[in-house]
């Protein structure tokens, strides 16, 4: 069975949806969930889904190797990130090139970037008066999303769509779509 990290850095809604569409097969399991911050929802989702939970600071991510080796030790075949904020450092980059997934809720290399994720990539869609919106599913490396794209879907933008309501299309296209893409890499 393959072995899979998820980052998450806020609320894990789809680090619950992964972990609960892995739970159902014999493909992968969600081994452990890392988390940068102390105060996100994901920390609950990780006792409730009973998966063992990795939290650090910033020196421990990019001034040592912790989080890599605690990453090995669970003998991780693939990370996800899932809402994860922070810039995957140089050496776990290195020992897993090609297998750090990352989605994007807008469709790349449109509306990315630092600073570019959750509401702020909503509004910033909605006020440039775009027609369509989306998902980027990709391969990360050493930039803001601009890794190999896996994956695009897009959904339609309407004149009367706020943020939110941007937001809730954009999730059933990631709740439908990350799982299946995970799967592939897996297989």
């Amino acid at each position: 069975m393959k072995r899979i990290a998820i980052f998450a850095s806020g609320s894990g809604s789809n680090t619950e949806h992964i972990a609960e569409y892995f739970s159902k097969g014999n493909l992968a399991k969600v081994e452990a969930i890392y988390c940068n911050n102390p105060k996100a929802y994901v920390i609950q989702r990780a006792s409730r889904l009973n998966i063992p939970l990795v939290l650090f600071d910033r020196e421990k991510f990019y001034a040592g190797d912790m989080v890599l080796r605690d990453l090995q030790l669970r003998k991780t075949d693939l990370i996800v990130l899932a809402g994860f904020l922070w810039l995957i450092p140089g050496n776990i980059l290195r020992a897993y090139s090609d297998r750090i997934v990352n989605i994007h809720p807008a469709l790349l290399p449109a509306y990315g970037g630092k600073g570019m994720y959750g509401m702020a990539v909503h509004e910033a869609v909605i006020q440039s008066g775009e027609t369509e919106s989306g998902i980027t599913i990709h391969l990360i490396d050493e930039v803001y999303d601009k890794g190999k794209i896996l994956l695009q879907e897009k959904c339609p933008v309407l004149p009367g769509d706020t943020p939110e309501s941007l937001a809730e299309k954009v999730h059933r296209l990631e709740y439908e779509h990350f799982p299946k893409v995970i799967e592939k890499i897996l297989e």
